[in-house]
């Protein structure tokens, strides 16, 4: 148990080392560390919101509007879909959670029934009374559900990333909501409009057969078509009837940058090459048309296609601002969010209180690491120190393991470190008294050490990995400031094993093969 081959030696030494190197950004300013060479360690340990100070928003996503949108969508896959089989219908469309078809011969109830379970939709369908109804079964419904969460998590990352928000934290809660924290922002007010805004951006063609003041003063409606709002010339609220047939959606944007057209501002972008295909065949076959560029259901823009545009790119103008401009940029290089999002809640700490947490976990982790050195180096001399060696081994593992994660460091994250710096020498203390008690049964130093550390291995190992399973269960089922106690703790652990069980035993180790002594110290 006391004898190290070199290798283990140069491995321990080494570990310790590189938690040294992944430690050190942390006590080096930001420009001198920006001037470091590359391939050095520059992750750095970052403020939660409780220290620093920021803004916190808790966003639901309206899952109704995905439904419905899914909804409307097979209903114009089932219409599509009873066209190419000849099958006759009186009328087809959405009523609630359903779509619903209206049959003209019962005969034909039973076909569009199997037609519409043989498309793959996840529609449970029944038919009755001359009317066929699809709904959404509850496992399609949890996969859309989780599906959209997850697309608009994704979406938001990347719209907070855009504005060069450093060091946001975006997770999901429960089954409809997204938490998101924004360490330094206090006015998040800019953030909550990009957030709020959809950004579903379609390139679709106005209809040639009627305008909207002909449908609204009484005329038909033509099928796949819909009366949208939009913005006319001089900018001035008007209405279109826009057809319903995508030509090009936003999801095949590549980039979008803000730009100045004859002095005005406009929006530049650029398809990638499936999208700058079909955006090039569509202003082919509809030269002189008017094309609608469609976002969040509003017309922004409505220009005459002069002339195929088979470059893939193209500019959106309007009656936008500078701002307007640089943030309908930011939404549509980030995509666009697959349904609403509503702010619920938004609170914002100041940065004096995060300050003030800062000043008082810096006293509690120094007091504590303090006190535990001290009683060590009191209680058990030598060994002590060697222990508190080992501690201070102990916490530089941890801060490194932590930067190397670039992990969030919040109030609980504190709290998590201090209860290891008190854990850490329980080992040592399970060992040293193992110590204690095969000096007394007439053991000489060597022998006694060797046994102490041989029989205290299996009650710190089992110690040690019960408090590891709770560490994780919280992790798995808390949120938030638990999962961040959790994931200190867990760390905490795994360096206090290594520190306890290597480098402790190898500091005592070197000590007796040096000076042999006689008696040992307590």
């Amino acid at each position: 148990m006391l004898h190290f081959a070199k290798w283990k030696t140069v491995l321990i030494i080494a570990i310790c080392l590189i938690g040294v190197l992944f430690t050190a950004p942390n006590l080096i300013g930001r420009q001198t560390l920006d001037s470091l060479p590359d391939w050095l360690p520059k992750q750095r340990i970052s403020l939660g919101l409780d220290l620093r100070g920021g803004s916190h928003l808790l966003l639901e996503v309206d899952m109704s509007a995905v439904l419905r949108e899914r909804l409307n969508a097979v209903s114009d896959d089932v219409r599509a879909r009873l066209r190419e089989a000849g099958i006759g219908y009186a009328g087809i469309g959405v009523d609630g959670d359903a779509v619903v078809v209206r049959v003209r011969d019962a005969a034909d109830a039973s076909r569009i029934a199997d037609e519409m379970r043989g498309m793959n939709a996840g529609l449970d369908v029944e038919a009755a009374d001359g009317v066929v109804r699809g709904r959404f079964t509850a496992a399609e419904i949890a996969n859309r559900r989780d599906q959209t969460l997850a697309q608009s998590i994704e979406v938001v990352r990347r719209r907070v990333d855009e504005l060069g928000t450093r060091e946001a934290t975006i997770q999901r809660q429960g089954d409809e909501r997204i938490i998101v924290q924004l360490p330094g922002v206090e006015n998040p007010a800019e953030i909550k409009a990009l957030l709020g805004t959809t950004a579903k951006m379609s390139f679709r063609l106005l209809d040639p057969t009627t305008s909207a003041s002909e449908v609204l003063s009484g005329g038909r409606l033509p099928p796949g078509s819909e009366i949208l709002d939009g913005t006319g010339p001089g900018g001035q609220p008007t209405k279109y009837v826009v057809q319903r047939r995508v030509l090009v959606s936003g999801e095949r944007l590549t980039d979008s940058q803000p730009s100045f057209q004859n002095n005005e501002p406009v929006v530049s972008f650029r398809f990638d090459s499936v999208g700058g295909r079909r955006f090039g065949e569509a202003t082919q076959q509809n030269v002189g048309r008017n094309l609608a560029i469609v976002l969040d259901e509003k017309v922004i823009s409505a220009p005459v296609i002069r002339e195929p545009i088979l470059g893939g790119s193209g500019v959106i103008s309007g009656t936008f601002t500078v701002q307007e401009a640089s943030n309908l940029a930011v939404l549509l290089r980030a995509g666009a969010l697959p349904a609403p999002l509503t702010v619920i809640e938004e609170r914002t700490v100041g940065p004096d209180l995060g300050a003030d947490a800062i000043a008082r976990g810096e006293i509690a982790s120094v007091l504590a690491f303090v006190l535990v050195v001290l009683f060590m180096a009191a209680y058990y001399k030598r060994l002590g120190v060697y222990a508190d060696v080992a501690l201070f081994a102990n916490l530089v593992l941890l801060l490194g393991a932590l930067s190397a994660l670039q992990a969030t460091l919040t109030l609980p994250g504190i709290a998590g470190i201090v209860l290891t710096l008190g854990m850490a020498v329980d080992a040592n203390v399970l060992i040293y008294e193992r110590i204690r008690e095969e000096l007394g049964n007439g053991r000489s130093p060597i022998s006694a050490v060797e046994a102490g550390f041989k029989g205290a291995m299996t009650t710190i190992i089992d110690s040690n990995l019960t408090t590891l399973i709770a560490a994780m269960l919280l992790f798995q089922f808390g949120a938030g400031p638990v999962k961040g106690f959790a994931v200190t703790l867990s760390i905490g652990i795994l360096t206090t094993l290594f520190t306890s069980v290597f480098v402790t035993r190898l500091l005592v180790a070197s000590w007796l093969k040096r000076a042999r002594p006689k008696t040992l110290a307590f």
